[in-house]
């Protein structure tokens, strides 16, 4: 009995708040955008060439770490970050299980019709770039940085939905300018993470964002 009567008098410890997960997010989407746009743009290899390099970073950075992020996310009550990370890392697991051989996803297209996998892929990048306009729709009350990060992914997608839709061969000019933008929304990325990352508890440097906040009265 006096040890019920003990724990009755154990004083309330509040929960600890909840870390940010934007910057692991935003970090992880884009160092595997970074490699992958370098591999489209011709940057250092060959546009078009192999790009099972980027297998790793699809499975484990770009995807896991990605998805993870979209949970913590939920967890804080950002329904944004949420359905951002969680989709985007789900893409990038997508974009690996196309790149595994085991899966069979580019030998099922062997004896299909020429350009038929060319298509497929085309209609693929072309669905997350409709996902991504209406995800960019969403960020025009967040940040400048946020917003332009979003509507040079909607391009990005575009382009290289494009470039397999038309059939164009490897290391074309559409693959290589989707490669450039891509680079760019990588860039934009890494800038909004590390304007969450740098607070006053970690370093006395601050990024810019551009509230959009006040943009727009209701």
């Amino acid at each position: 009995m006096s040890q019920v009567g003990d724990f009755k008098h154990v004083p309330h410890v509040p929960p600890t708040p909840a870390a940010n997960p934007g910057p692991l997010g935003l970090s992880a989407f884009a160092l595997t955008t970074f490699v992958l746009s370098c591999f489209n743009m011709g940057a250092g290899v060959p546009s078009g060439g192999p790009v099972q390099i980027v297998l790793g970073l699809a499975l484990f950075y770009g995807g896991f770490a990605q998805i993870l992020a979209g949970m913590w996310e939920f967890k804080v009550g950002n329904n944004f970050g949420a359905t951002a990370f969680t989709s985007y890392g789900a893409f990038w697991l997508s974009y690996a299980v196309i790149l595994i051989p085991g899966f069979g996803v580019v030998a099922a297209y062997a004896n299909a019709p020429d350009h038929t996998l060319d298509n497929a892929l085309g209609i693929f990048l072309l669905a997350w770039g409709i996902f991504t306009f209406i995800m960019w729709i969403a960020t025009f009350r967040s940040t400048v940085t946020m917003s332009s990060m979003f509507f040079i992914l909607v391009l990005t997608f575009f382009f290289l939905a494009s470039a397999h839709l038309s059939h164009l061969p490897a290391g074309n000019i559409v693959t290589r300018i989707g490669g450039g933008l891509g680079l760019i929304t990588a860039l934009l990325a890494w800038y909004n993470a590390a304007s969450g990352l740098y607070n006053s508890t970690s370093t006395f440097v601050r990024l810019p964002t551009g509230s959009l906040a006040h943009a727009h009265s209701d």
